[in-house]
């Protein structure tokens, strides 16, 4: 947990999501900003430095993809195209900025695009309002690709969609939880010696298979 900008962004609960985007944001616009940040698992300055054009068509309509460009990225890697799902669609509908804009989200006094620490400070106020201690901007980030990964997608296409160079530094990204930790260890039931057939055992069941199966062949013991 991340505690006066020291340690990594905690994974959002379903519950402090639902805080931070019914209570703790105070605008459609911030709201856009952050929903984006999760429901596409971009990076705060992949946010921020979205052009209009990358999200809506020139008739206000939110594209089905949205383009995250590849100079915007970290490393300059490459230009990803994401998949806009119904609630990020709710919500960027329900921003819909101006035409003329340049930037998505534009800076102070429509100059530029926001500031990341601009956002990081929204965030911070946010989660004062609800009472989240631990969460940054990078949280969206952390908790959109641990929920992939809890949902078994596979990490090959986790990947696509994080835009990291490589699976090892994926992984670095992606919340083990006690919970899991404790499933694992639960999962070794399956080993467990209590009802187990001890060998002394066996060999008392076969000598008295064998007697009953002499009895069974006896002349005595024919039906015929």
């Amino acid at each position: 947990m991340k505690i006066d900008r020291h340690g990594r962004a905690k994974i959002l609960t379903p519950i402090e999501i639902q805080l931070l985007f019914n209570s703790g944001l105070q605008n459609s616009r911030d709201r856009a900003l952050f929903g984006i940040c999760l429901y596409t698992a971009c990076r705060i300055t992949e946010a921020c430095t979205l052009r209009r054009k990358d999200v809506f068509d020139e008739k206000r309509r939110v594209r089905s993809e949205l383009i995250i460009r590849k100079a915007n990225t970290k490393g300059k890697l490459a230009t990803r195209t994401i998949w806009v799902g119904e609630e990020l669609r709710s919500l960027l509908i329900d921003y819909n900025p101006p035409s003329y804009q340049w930037f998505l989200f534009p800076g102070r006094h429509g100059k530029g695009h926001i500031n990341p620490d601009s956002a990081a400070r929204i965030l911070r106020e946010a989660c004062r309002i609800v009472g989240i201690e631990g969460a940054s901007t990078h949280s969206f980030r952390r908790t959109a690709l641990t929920i992939m990964s809890d949902a078994r997608i596979p990490l090959r296409v986790i990947q696509e969609v994080s835009g990291h160079r490589t699976l090892d530094e994926l992984q670095k990204y992606l919340e083990v939880r006690p919970e899991q930790v404790r499933g694992a260890i639960a999962s070794l039931s399956m080993l467990s010696h209590v009802g187990k057939t001890r060998y002394h055992d066996l060999d008392i069941d076969l000598n008295t298979s064998s007697q009953e199966v002499d009895c069974s062949l006896s002349p005595d013991n024919e039906s015929l």
